[in-house]
């Protein structure tokens, strides 16, 4: 594996996942596993009136890409919408798998257009978006 899939910046962001930790009484909560590596993040969530995220825990047992990936999502989490951690979600998939060149709007998503060839990869760079979709989604459709 080159050592550009784990670069400075990758590693850097792994090391400062933002909101570590699961809320003691969320509104909605899902856990996500990658079957492929084993890489875990599990990520609770509340909501605010106008259906924003205005909570965000998230514990997580990933490969150095997957925490990069939990740290953008979790930087960027609190105040966007489940449509909008849906599209993030959507566009990261197209971006890693090659239909689109693309990585969307969400912050930082650029960071692994070197993670796209190896598509082993690409599920633990998932989870904390799926997992944050999921919860946020759950928290909506329950109010």
């Amino acid at each position: 594996m080159p050592t550009a899939l784990y670069n400075r910046d990758i590693l850097r962001l792994a090391a400062a996942i933002p909101h570590l930790g699961r809320l003691a009484d969320p509104q909605a909560s899902a856990d996500k596993r990658s079957p492929v590596c084993g890489s875990r993040v599990a990520v609770d969530v509340m909501l605010d009136g106008q259906g924003q995220i205005a909570a965000l825990g998230q514990e997580v047992k990933a490969c150095a890409l997957g925490q990069a990936s939990a740290a953008l999502m979790g930087a960027n989490a609190v105040g966007r919408t489940a449509a909008e951690l849906a599209d993030a979600r959507d566009s990261l998939r197209a971006f890693l798998s090659g239909a689109s060149q693309d990585p969307g709007t969400w912050p930082g998503l650029a960071l692994f257009a070197d993670a796209r060839p190896f598509t082993a990869r690409h599920p633990s760079i998932l989870l904390a978006f799926e997992a944050a979709a999921e919860a946020a989604a759950a928290a909506g459709a329950a109010r």
